[in-house]
């Protein structure tokens, strides 16, 4: 008969999907003040690893240095890997190194790594002194591939197994392995005597074979190798692209080295995301933990950017200020031509930046997808012209302004769609990151063809 299982109490359901509530994160934080040690020390053992995690993002940075320093212990080391970037370097930091290196020397090689890379030069060797000779010729290889590729990603435990065993010896192997395996893995990694690698078995598949065969003579699945200076972003690329789970990583000679599993790649995607995403807004990842002045000077310099664009638009203004001193209606129609060509050009760089980044946009498509985006901003552009016009000849009992903002729109908006999608592009053509800079381009071409399609008709057609 099968089991019946009962349903998530309220409780339950609620630290289970949204992390701890604000109740339990109190009552531990209250245990903390009040010095119930014992009582502490339990409740922080039941936590599990993402819930410690959300517990530490979430208390102040006073209390989290208490925790740490008083209870430390009481958490497991692969708390740190769940921490936002900028938060596991400052809690790290904090800590002797002899106790960073032991929490690192408990680690897979691939969350290690992590671990480490953020923190001073001068504090990484502190801690690589204080671990075995494996661990840090593990981490100081790593510390050797460029950041953000495949060789900072992978894991250094691996199956691997040679092609002249047979099944039999295969499994008689997993079994007496014990921990010189991980502890979680999908495929098999065949190689050769050389550490060349041939192939790739499915667990399901050794599994379902009989123990007198031989591995070569397996039909073994396709190992989608990746080199070791491979970016990340390509790496992801090559798991959503192909449906795979784990792909062995190679050196320069062809040689196996490590491997990358599918949750090492969702993280990427993840943070590749997030990354994006902040940038357009001009802001780092970790300045919900960075320091007030660290923070401030980061945004200053895209804000100070940002200045200079809006001074641009308004030397533009400037050019027609006896037309505004005639109709002062246009400076009331004014910002909306403006606001319409950048939200409408938004809309099109979003879409131009996320095929580049899922390798959509190519030279076969790159000039349909452009046109597309033109052809939009036209026919929105022309709706609403249509809209704005006839709001605008009512309100101001004014047909030829209601022409002049109808025209001004359909024209603002063409240029949306063909530059929010045309200059993510031609930046990543030339290798500049199309997150980073998009936006203040956009902006600055949306504000000065609207106000300068804008006041120059009106200049044309309503002042005499």
């Amino acid at each position: 008969m099968a089991e019946t299982l009962s349903p998530l109490t309220d409780s339950e359901e609620e630290t289970d999907i949204v992390g701890l509530s604000d109740e339990r994160i109190q009552d531990l934080l209250t245990d903390l003040h009040e010095a119930h040690a014992e009582k502490l020390t339990e409740s922080l053992k039941e936590l599990s690893v993402p819930e410690a995690a959300d517990l530490l993002h979430k208390i102040d940075a006073e209390d989290r240095q208490a925790l740490l320093e008083q209870f430390g212990g009481a958490f497991d080391p692969y708390v740190f890997s769940f921490l936002d970037a900028e938060l596991r370097r400052i809690c790290l930091s904090t800590m002797p190194s002899s106790k960073v290196a032991q929490i690192i020397s408990e680690l897979d090689s691939d969350d290690a790594l992590d671990l480490i890379l953020n923190l001073s030069p001068v504090f990484q060797k502190e801690i690589l002194y204080k671990l075995s000779n494996k661990d840090r010729l593990a981490l100081e290889e790593g510390l050797t591939f460029p950041p953000d590729s495949a060789g900072r990603l992978m894991q250094r435990e691996f199956v691997a197994i040679p092609e002249f065993w047979t099944v039999g010896d295969t499994i008689d192997y997993l079994r007496s392995a014990g921990d010189k395996i991980p502890d979680d893995f999908f495929d098999l990694i065949v190689i050769d005597p050389s550490y060349h690698v041939r192939g790739e078995i499915p667990l399901d598949k050794l599994i379902r074979s009989q123990r007198h065969e031989k591995i070569r003579d397996l039909t073994l699945k396709e190992a989608h190798t990746v080199s070791a200076t491979l970016d990340q972003e390509e790496v992801a690329h090559l798991f959503r692209r192909e449906s795979i789970k784990s792909a062995p990583v190679v050196d320069e000679d062809d040689r196996l080295i490590g491997v990358i599993t599918i949750d090492d790649v969702i993280d990427v995607i993840d943070e590749e995301a997030q990354e994006d995403i902040l940038k357009m807004a001009g802001v780092k990842e970790g300045d919900l933990y960075r320091a007030v002045m660290s923070t401030t000077t980061s945004r200053f310099k895209w804000l100070f950017v940002n200045l200079l664009t809006a001074i641009l638009a308004s030397v533009v203004i400037s050019w027609f200020d006896a037309t505004l001193e005639q109709v002062i209606a246009l400076a009331i129609l004014m910002p909306i031509v403006a606001s319409m060509g950048g939200n409408a050009g938004t809309q099109a760089l979003t879409v131009a930046v996320r095929a580049l980044a899922t390798k959509e946009i190519s030279d076969t498509n790159t000039f349909r997808i452009i046109w597309k985006e033109t052809l939009v901003g036209t026919l929105n552009g022309a709706a609403f012209a249509l809209i704005i016009g006839a709001i605008a000849a009512l309100w101001f009992q004014s047909p030829v302004l209601g022409g002049v903002i109808g025209a001004a729109m359909v024209l603002n908006l063409v240029c949306a769609g063909l530059f929010g999608a045309g200059i993510p592009i031609f930046l990543n053509r030339i290798g500049v990151d199309p997150a980073l800079s998009s936006t203040v381009f956009l902006t600055t071409i949306t504000d000065v063809v609207g106000f300068f399609g804008f006041l120059g008709l009106a200049s044309i057609f309503l002042i005499h």
